[in-house]
């Protein structure tokens, strides 16, 4: 869709770490796929030749459908699977060497930082018990093992926070995202948008702060008249799907879309 909306003069940089993406790269002398972490875009604008700034940035954040989708790399509690959910296969650390090597307070704060579960230091203990007795090499083995304390009423849902946190671990998908927020305004003409797609709270509430502050403390500065300091004008707050698009795409239910525009610093 954005191809078919450049000139013969535009140019499509697009950033997956994900080898699988490789094979849906279209065939466009003005598309370059770059196989790598969207957190270092300032260093790819750089290198293809782009220090006056580029027009515009669009960051779709989290997990594809394809990653959900497909059993074997583990990032779903639906199927039976290795605890894997590395993004990129060929990262040395995966979901397996966190479950099994993670101390009990550690494993507790990703759950409760990442995943925002509600009794974090139980999941934690029931790990660190089921792992001494045997090890945890598969995703039924940890749904099975946390769950005296998976809720029956909403297991779906409580799961989901559980592999999110260990997803965002095994990613480093915070750190990252924060990298590519910085890249991404160094990368930025004065007038070019960047767009980003944030699908929970904790990502979305970074990407807000960045938008609104210009900094990742999210610390507002202001000059002598009391304007904010910020290269950035906020042009969309927080768009979300609509009740069609949520029917037709179920899993746009928790996106939100922000919008922001480059300006002079």
């Amino acid at each position: 869709e954005i191809l078919s909306r450049l000139s013969d003069q535009g140019r499509l940089l697009a950033f997956d770490r994900d080898k699988d993406a490789l094979a849906n790269a279209p065939d466009d002398k003005r598309f370059t796929l770059i196989n790598n972490n969207f957190r270092f875009i300032y260093n790819y604008t750089q290198y293809y030749g782009y220090q006056d700034g580029i027009d515009g940035i669009l960051a779709d954040l989290g997990v594809s459908s394809h990653q959900f989708d497909t059993a074997e790399r583990g990032f779903s509690f639906r199927f039976d699977a290795p605890l894997d959910m590395r993004m990129n296969v060929e990262a040395p650390k995966s979901a397996l060497e966190v479950i099994r090597d993670y101390s009990q307070e550690e494993l507790e704060k990703i759950f409760r930082l990442f995943g925002e579960v509600e009794n974090a230091r139980k999941v934690a203990d029931l790990i660190c018990r089921k792992r001494a007795q045997e090890d945890i090499v598969s995703t039924f083995d940890l749904n099975k093992a946390i769950e005296s304390a998976t809720p029956g009423f909403a297991a779906h849902k409580y799961l989901a926070k559980v592999y999110q946190a260990l997803r965002i671990e095994v990613n480093d998908e915070m750190k990252s995202l924060e990298k590519f927020l910085e890249g991404a305004s160094a990368s930025l003409r004065e007038g070019g948008r960047l767009v980003v797609i944030t699908y929970h709270s904790l990502e979305d509430r970074i990407v807000k702060n960045f938008l609104r502050s210009g900094n990742l403390d999210g610390t507002i500065e202001k000059d002598f008249y009391g304007n904010i300091l910020t290269p950035f004008k906020v042009l969309e707050k927080g768009l979300t799907a609509s009740v069609d698009e949520v029917e037709r795409n179920p899993r746009a239910r928790s996106a939100k879309l922000r919008v922001a525009q480059r300006v002079e610093s």
